[in-house]
């Protein structure tokens, strides 16, 4: 297969769209629910749907970096194009039965995420991206929203109590106070809201990259950001928020509290 964005977007389209499928013979049963050591949930459906997209990751790519949330890092640790995971998404929501969970996978090309794709099986809803390809929010061009300011918009997270334990309890104060609606769509789900002009400002106070491996391309093509909570572009920073390029100024001045803001 060629190096071409357009061939990888196809890929992980339909890699995700697979990994998905397999989740949903789970979804909504019996589940037999283990806790891993930082005590998130997993499943037999992270570990199969992880399993299928490595093997596919494997074939087509064999030297290319993968690093998932179940089966860590694999392949070569100077490769310049690198695979981020993750099975499930909202495992919590999975296990519960909500179907806002997702499946994530992203591409990274030194250094710079290029494709990447969002699909979530309990709503048949794909988000897909690639650089200079555009999104597509389930097969017609995804953009985020115009609105202007902050207190026309929608702010979603995942869980509002983390932000008091990770120390950002000040800066969702600031926002979500601005904001014209507060709600709590979250995980990957909150981000593709943005991305597909539903809601104006998504935040995760923390956040491996595997959560947010296709985001970045996801929110550029669509016109947002995501990135660090300071306006960089990134997955590595162990936080994250989307939102449309409008809104950034208005957003990063928020969150360090800038006088009259």
């Amino acid at each position: 297969m060629t190096d071409s964005r357009r061939a990888y977007l196809d890929f992980i389209a339909e890699t995700a769209y697979l990994a998905g499928q397999t989740t949903l013979a789970h979804f909504q049963t019996d589940l037999n629910v283990e806790r891993k050591s930082d005590t998130t949930p997993v499943t037999a459906a992270d570990r199969e749907a992880e399993r299928l997209i490595r093997a596919r990751i494997e074939q087509h790519y064999p030297d290319h970096l993968i690093v998932g949330e179940e089966f860590g890092t694999s392949g070569d640790d100077d490769a310049t194009h690198r695979w981020f995971i993750d099975p499930i998404d909202g495992t919590k929501a999975f296990v519960s039965g909500i179907p806002s969970y997702s499946v994530l996978i992203g591409l990274e090309i030194d250094g710079r995420v290029e494709a990447g794709a969002a699909y979530f099986p309990g709503l048949d809803d794909l988000v897909v991206a690639a650089s200079d390809e555009g999104c597509w929010w389930n097969g017609r061009r995804a953009r985020v929203s115009g609105k202007a300011e902050l207190s026309e918009g929608v702010i979603t997270c995942t869980d509002v109590a983390a932000f008091a334990r990770f120390d950002r309890g000040d800066e969702w104060k600031r926002l979500s106070e601005r904001a014209y609606h507060r709600t709590g769509w979250g995980d990957a789900y909150g981000h593709c809201l943005v991305a597909t002009g539903r809601a104006e400002l998504m935040l995760d106070p923390i956040l491996s990259a595997w959560d947010a491996g296709p985001l970045p391309v996801i929110l550029r093509e669509a016109g947002g950001y995501f990135g660090d909570w300071q306006g960089k572009e990134t997955i590595h920073a162990e936080e994250g928020l989307s939102t449309t390029q409008a809104l950034v100024p208005e957003v990063l001045s928020l969150i360090r509290g800038d006088d009259g803001v």
